[in-house]
């Protein structure tokens, strides 16, 4: 059962193909999860890695053996997947590894009204009947349904802003060969939005760059083209499409944080006093900008699992990570990169500033990104480093966070790769770097005694 230990995450499954993940172990997932739901119907959608055709039938095949129909979403986005499954009132599954390699594929579960499958939210159950199913020889391949609901998303994703107030906006999107090519097209169509989108072909070998934004590197092309064309806004998405980062019109990139204060503010001139979730590694400025705005913010681990969960005892309308995912109530409490990015550019269109300048009153400390270190046992890390702030506060909620005043960082494991994510805020550039290097520094020391 190593080879489960392995994929099974806090909130998905993960594994490369096929030494960690293959069809008898898709078939497992597909036989666990109809028995675990025993839902009537089950939602089956992949993105563009070749390995998902194989996957996600192997999948569909256990699913039906326990009685459940197989309705096919075909090559979509992981939030078209979520509004499928809140829409259609089923459970569903995304066959995606997101950001990760071409070497990699996953699985995404949540259960009817795109509610969320976690460790604690069924994750460990369905880990244990696929222990018990692993090996078992799936059934032939059932009938299938097709279902398209791509218009139907379209016309959600718009459903979020004032279609009357938008204003011509030149805007280029890089989806790096991901399913964001498949999607925005039909969302921007009707919109007075000229959009230009980079790598549109569905590629998962990802021929241009990694579908993974959050790195600099893989924001360079954006960042070109939006200067070299005059654009207002460049916008660049993960491989599954779920998350996006923003690009201002000077080239320079706006953190989740950033972009999460000003959906929050957004959101919350619609929704006055609503309550908002923000999470542990977002910027001190997401909960100053939610009390500004008369709102109530809400601290949460990260994680769509866990948001989603807060968000449904709340009742918050909005909730946003550092990480690029943004939540809202009215899309089925699921994240969705896309309803993110036009609710910025009504935010623009309304403004009729740049984004350069609309990003001022919300970026008020510098940070120093996630920096992610390899080490051999991680736990052991961060407990020698808590050591080294005796007289700051320690938060252990979700890995450890220590915020020492003027400054605060948090180290944690991560949930899908084998690495320690440093995010770090302080007042400003000089002394963000400065106590980078230092806490940097404390974690390489306590590597190498560990």
């Amino acid at each position: 059962m190593a080879r489960l230990d392995d994929i099974f995450k806090a909130y998905d499954i993960r594994g490369t193909v096929p030494d960690q993940l293959d069809s008898s172990v898709a078939a497992a997932v597909g036989t666990a999860f109809a028995r675990f739901t025993k839902a009537d119907r089950i939602l089956v959608g992949r993105d563009m890695r070749a390995s998902g055709v194989a996957l996600s039938a192997a999948f569909a095949a256990g699913a039906a053996g326990e009685g459940a129909a197989i309705s096919d979403l075909g090559m979509v986005s992981t939030d078209l997947v979520y509004f499928a499954s809140g829409k259609l009132d089923a459970p569903a599954v995304m066959f995606t590894a997101s950001h990760n390699p071409a070497a990699y594929n996953g699985m995404k579960l949540c259960l009817a009204g795109a509610r969320p499958v976690g460790q604690d939210t069924g994750l460990a159950d369905i880990r244990a009947i696929v222990e018990e199913q692993l090996g078992t020889a799936p059934g032939p391949a059932p009938p299938v349904e097709q279902v398209d609901l791509i218009e139907a998303y379209a016309a959600h994703v718009r459903s979020f802003v004032d279609l009357s107030v938008l204003r011509p906006l030149k805007v280029v999107a890089d989806t790096a060969n991901g399913m964001g090519g498949v999607v925005l097209p039909p969302v921007f169509a009707p919109l007075p939005f000229d959009l230009e989108i980079l790598y549109p072909e569905p590629d998962g070998s990802f021929p241009n760059h990694p579908a993974d934004p959050i790195q600099p590197a893989n924001l360079r092309d954006l960042q070109a083209r939006v200067t070299g064309t005059g654009a207002d806004v460049g916008l660049a998405f993960d491989g599954d499409a779920d998350r996006v980062f923003l690009v201002d019109e000077t080239g320079q990139p706006l953190s989740g944080s950033l972009t999460t204060a000003m959906v929050a503010a957004a959101m919350l001139d619609k929704h006055p006093g609503a309550k908002v979730i923000y999470n542990l590694i977002c910027s001190k400025a997401v909960p100053e900008v939610i009390t500004e705005r008369g709102g109530v913010p809400v601290r949460t681990r990260v994680g769509h699992s866990f948001i989603k969960a807060v968000m449904a005892e709340t009742g918050a309308v909005f909730g946003g990570e550092h990480s690029g995912h943004y939540y809202f109530r009215d899309n089925y409490r699921a994240d969705s990169g896309l309803i993110a990015a036009v609710v910025v550019l009504e935010m623009l269109s309304r403004s009729g500033e740049s984004l350069s300048r609309m990003r001022v009153p919300f970026e008020r400390y510098a940070d120093s990104g996630e920096i992610n270190t390899e080490v051999r046992d991680p736990a052991a890390v961060i407990e020698a480093v808590a050591g080294s702030y005796p007289a700051a506060e320690l938060d252990w909620t979700d890995g450890l966070t220590v915020d020492v005043g003027e400054w605060w960082f948090n180290l944690r494991p991560s949930n899908t790769e084998p690495l320690l994510r440093l995010n770090l805020e302080a007042p400003d550039a000089e002394s963000c770097r400065r106590h980078t290097d230092e806490v940097l520094a404390l974690i390489r020391q306590a590597a190498r005694k560990v």
